[in-house]
């Protein structure tokens, strides 16, 4: 089975995830099919926390792969992020 998931990398206590898309059967950081971005949980200041590739993951969603509890969680957070909140109306 293909999967969505987060494949650790960084330095000690400084964690970087990429989110990739591999084979289940593969380890947490070894081989993988594609990146489709990534989750820095220490970014600070003007520093990008997450990025997405929508249109991937909806490919590879397509074609039957399955994502982590954890990057579902990350993908929901990126899709709310990137439509924003709607400006108020007019009166």
């Amino acid at each position: 089975m293909v999967v969505i998931r987060l494949a650790r990398g960084g330095a000690k206590k400084r964690p970087f995830y990429n989110i990739v898309v591999a084979d289940s059967r593969e380890r947490r950081d070894g081989r993988y099919l594609e990146r489709v971005g990534f989750y820095n949980p220490m970014a600070s200041g003007q520093e990008e926390p997450l990025r997405v590739v929508f249109d991937r993951v909806t490919y590879w969603k397509s074609v039957g792969a399955q994502a982590s509890p954890t990057v579902q969680r990350l993908l929901d957070q990126a899709a709310k992020k990137a439509v924003g909140t709607p400006a108020p109306a007019a009166a």
